[in-house]
Parts: C-alpha cells; sequence; structure tokens
C-alpha cells in the first residue's frame, strides 16, 4: 500500500483569488476534490494526508464528506512553506509508511495511471519523480537581460508530481536541510543535496500545475475532453 502526501496550502492570489486556489472551482468541484479522486482511484494509494493551514479545514471536511472517500484520509497542519509543510506531513505519517508519494493538490488532473506508475517505479528507486521531457528551447538569461546560454533541450525535463521516495531516506534529507537552513522548492532538490539518486517516471502533458486563470480555461478543456 502505497501513502500520499498533499501539500494544499496554496495562495489564490496569482489565480486572482482571495482563498485558497485548491478550494476554486473547476467543472462542477474544486480543485482539490479532482486531485483526491484521482488518487483515491489508483488501485496503489491506501491513505492520504492532506496537509493545509487550519482555517481550510472546514472547507476539505465538506469535500471529503461529499466525496466520501473510501480510503482514510488525514488532514496534517502545514507550515509556512512547502518544505515546512511536507516535513510536518512526514512526520504524521503512519508508523508503518515506508515510501510515500507527494502531489501537489494544484496538479489536478494527474490520472490514476500515473500514481499507479509512480508506485510501482519507486519499489526499486530510492527516489523519482513524474517528468515530462522539454519541448521548448531553453534560454539561460543573466541580471542584465542578456542571454547567457541555451542548454540541450535534450538533456531538459519539466518536473511534475508525483515525487516518491524512501520515507526514512527523505526525513533524513528534510532534518539535514533544517541544519543546514536549505530551501528548495521541491523535494528531488533535498535527495540532490544530499547525494541521494532520484530517476525519472514519463509524466503527463495535461498533468499541470494550475496556476493562473489561463490554466483554470485549459484544465477545463481537458476535463471536458476526457
Amino acid at each position: 500500500m502505497m501513502y500520499l502526501l498533499i501539500p494544499a496550502a496554496g495562495s489564490g492570489r496569482r489565480m486572482g483569488a482571495d482563498r485558497n486556489k485548491l478550494l476554486l472551482k473547476l467543472g462542477q468541484r474544486p480543485l482539490l476534490a479532482w486531485t483526491l479522486l484521482a488518487a483515491a482511484a489508483s488501485s496503489s494509494i491506501g491513505w492520504i494526508g492532506i496537509i493545509g493551514q487550519p482555517e481550510d479545514w472546514p472547507d476539505f471536511k465538506a469535500i471529503l464528506a461529499d466525496l466520501k472517500l473510501s480510503l482514510p484520509v488525514e488532514l496534517i497542519r502545514g507550515g509556512d512553506t512547502r518544505q515546512q509543510s511536507v516535513y510536518r506531513g512526514l512526520q504524521a505519517l503512519p508508523a508503518e509508511a515506508k515510501q510515500v508519494l507527494i502531489h501537489d493538490g494544484a496538479r489536478c488532473l494527474a490520472t490514476p495511471a500515473l500514481f499507479d506508475r509512480c508506485t510501482a517505479a519507486l519499489q526499486t528507486s530510492q527516489g523519482l519523480i513524474a517528468a515530462v521531457p522539454v519541448k521548448d528551447t531553453i534560454k539561460v538569461v543573466g541580471s542584465e537581460g542578456l542571454i547567457q546560454d541555451t542548454p540541450d533541450r535534450n538533456q531538459l525535463w519539466a518536473a511534475q508530481t508525483p515525487q516518491g521516495f524512501e520515507v526514512s531516506l527523505l526525513k533524513q534529507a528534510h532534518q539535514q536541510a533544517i541544519e543546514q537552513g536549505w530551501e528548495v522548492t521541491d523535494d528531488a532538490a533535498l535527495f540532490e543535496r544530499v547525494g541521494l539518486p532520484v530517476s525519472i517516471v514519463e509524466g503527463e502533458e495535461t498533468n499541470l500545475k494550475l496556476t493562473t486563470p489561463v490554466d483554470l480555461a485549459i484544465a477545463e478543456f481537458i476535463l471536458k475532453s476526457r
């Protein structure tokens, strides 16, 4: 059985909203509901922890009451940053959890097959991330606005979630980050910092992170086409 942590404390600022963006509607459901439904429909996930702020918990509980999921779901108090929230989520995992998937609540279009693919790959990996090859040409730009480099596109992948790890190793990496004062944007970066291997699992082009109103419009289109 796989354990899943969902960081769900996203601000709605860039979405033009005055509340947690995961409470915004996509179709007939809040964004968080779509994420939960996909996770619950996978054949591998048996426990979910939602990491957020207590002021959102009444809304989260209302979503859960409406969905009536068949697997246990716990609400976990988050921190001031994503990194702090995941650290708290790791401490709240059941003692028997040996592996964990971490999936951003704002990536509500991930499919059950992606969760299962990451779960299967984690059986032979210490750490992994879902990712897709970069299609655009990427430019490295300096502080003066001038291009400094054009990396080889064939070596570039766009990171997504789920990201999966051995729980004990990720806890150690987070503890070292606290001691060293490291601040990173995803857990794979912590694995990289401490020299642990992170492998790639083929992600999904439709596994968008919903951040702006344009993203929401694209997500509506994807949902209608499914």
